[in-house]
């Protein structure tokens, strides 16, 4: 009697099946209609004027800080137009006591979170004071280090669960992030110990020049997280109703003991990676440009608020102007700081009594300072 023949495993319809579930997400269109209403978080009005407000305030931002850079004032910058409905829509579903863990484009969430802007301008410029976190607020300072939040965040958030805190830790990378060691071991760490985190990739399309599809064959990033068990999602990250709904979601799955998720928002910088000398012309066509500035957050939320009664040019207008007025306060307080002083440094990161060399340049450096 012949053997019954068993069911053939074929491992890449595995894959494309996997590959195909990830479609994405989207509540408002590119023309500011929702086109999903079921999954409308309800956003009161105020709310709604508020999410819109911190946008504009954000964009800017990112203009003010991209002139600053140019004139020698600012140190460090990545530019975040572009971006804004996956930055800040994304932060407006947290809370004061939940962490967020930013990537060094991440400086608005921070600013929303409770961090002073004059510090942040320190921040750029290198000074130590830019790295003072006021009390009670919970950020980290911005990681440099690719993907080494995403570690980071997984142990805070187990930190959360071990003492029964009602809080998230919520961090971010950008599209080469996810090429990164760190970023699987903070997936896998925290989706083992099912902890509140919540994990963003800011799928801005290039890696500073290396565009997305040169990094990694998954055809999504989303699908990365679920090696690790944990739920993930593509959403549209031009779309901030989107990006709300799905980071609200994913907290309260978290508080809930569900665990992390990992978010996937597909948006763009309009910019150069950083303006320490970045190109993106020479791996950009203008008509990938055009095509992006097409979906641009700011354009279809003001019509979606436009359209409800909500908003108007002269009411941007003033969120415009007192953007400006508290740039132009911060940084003039960043102005104020103290120079640093070589001294500074080395009473800062030895507390205590110093080795014999350390003393001896403390010596040294003090007199010099003191001419």
């Amino acid at each position: 009697m012949a053997a019954k023949k068993g069911k053939q495993f074929d491992p890449v319809e595995t894959l494309h099946a996997i590959e195909e579930k990830f479609e994405m997400f989207q509540i408002l269109n590119e023309e500011g209609v929702i086109v999903n209403e079921d999954a409308n978080p309800n956003l009161s009005d105020e709310e709604l004027v508020d999410l819109m407000s911190r946008m504009v305030f954000t964009r800017i931002l990112d203009q003010r800080s991209t002139s600053l850079n140019r004139q020698g004032r600012l140190g460090f910058y990545a530019p975040t137009a572009g971006q804004e409905a996956s930055q800040i829509a994304s932060h407006f579903a947290l809370e004061k006591e939940d962490f967020v863990l930013p990537g060094y484009r991440d400086v608005p969430q921070m600013l929303f979170h409770g961090l002073p802007l004059s510090t942040a301008f320190l921040w750029s410029r290198g000074h130590f004071q830019g790295g003072t976190i006021p009390e009670n607020v919970n950020v980290f300072p911005p990681q440099i280090i690719i993907g080494a939040q995403y570690i980071q965040a997984a142990g805070i958030a187990l930190g959360f669960q071990k003492r029964g805190t009602k809080a998230v830790a919520m961090t971010y990378t950008g599209d080469g992030g996810t090429s990164q060691g760190d970023f699987y071991e903070g997936i896998n760490f925290a989706g083992a110990y099912r902890s509140p985190a919540i994990f963003i990739v800011q799928n801005n399309q290039y890696a500073i020049s290396t565009p997305r599809e040169l990094q990694t064959a998954a055809k999504t990033l989303a699908q990365k997280g679920i090696a690790a068990g944990i739920p993930s999602v593509l959403v549209d990250g031009m779309d901030p109703l989107a990006v709300y709904a799905v980071t609200r979601d994913a907290r309260e799955r978290a508080l809930n003991g569900e665990g992390p998720t990992l978010i996937e928002t597909m948006c763009y910088r309009y910019g150069p990676h950083t303006m320490a000398g970045d190109d993106p012309t020479r791996y950009r066509t203008s008509e990938t440009d055009s095509e992006w500035e097409k979906r641009d957050a700011l354009i279809r939320f003001r019509k979606y608020l436009e359209g409800k009664g909500l908003w108007n040019e002269e009411k941007e207008n003033e969120v415009i102007e007192r953007a400006k007025e508290e740039i132009k306060e911060a940084i003039k307080e960043a102005d104020a700081a103290p120079k640093q002083k070589v001294s500074d440094f080395i009473n800062i990161m030895h507390k205590g009594e110093l080795p014999y060399n350390l003393q001896e340049q403390l010596a040294i450096y003090t007199e010099k300072e003191s001419k």
